[in-house]
């Protein structure tokens, strides 16, 4: 795989799109620990990004907290303990959880490794540091 549009074919074929835009498309994921647990969800935006105007690479990003919710400090310790792929920045009034990969000869096992570690960590956080499941 190595275009953005062989990507969100990908994409499509393989998890449940709720929002799909020229540079950017949202899934779903639904995590559940246990069988007697509630389903919880997690929405992640997929964006192609230009680097230097001439890359092409892959954002993932995943909401986990509001920034005025949650010590930053703690969340950040937290993520720096427990978080191998991906790390924290604040977009808007939200803590969310990214990676980037660049697409050119991208395998699809470095596109779909990252987004289960990222979005599953995200998960975590967000129940941990939340206690809902806004995201």
């Amino acid at each position: 795989m190595a275009t953005w549009r062989e990507l969100v074919t990908f994409i499509k074929q393989s998890y449940r799109v709720v929002r799909e835009e020229p540079e950017e498309i949202r899934i779903r994921l639904h995590f559940r620990k246990d069988p007697d647990d509630p389903e919880r969800t997690q929405m992640v935006v997929i964006a192609r990004e230009v680097l230097d105007r001439r890359e092409e690479w892959v954002q993932i990003a995943t909401p986990f907290a509001r920034v005025d919710e949650v010590d930053l400090r703690t969340v950040l310790a937290e993520i720096g303990h427990t978080t191998v792929v991906g790390g924290a920045v604040v977009m808007g009034d939200h803590l969310v959880l990214r990676h980037s990969l660049p697409l050119v000869n991208l395998d699809i096992n470095e596109f779909t490794d990252p987004l289960e570690l990222v979005t599953g960590a995200a998960e975590l956080l967000e129940e941990e540091f939340t206690g809902r499941d806004d995201y």
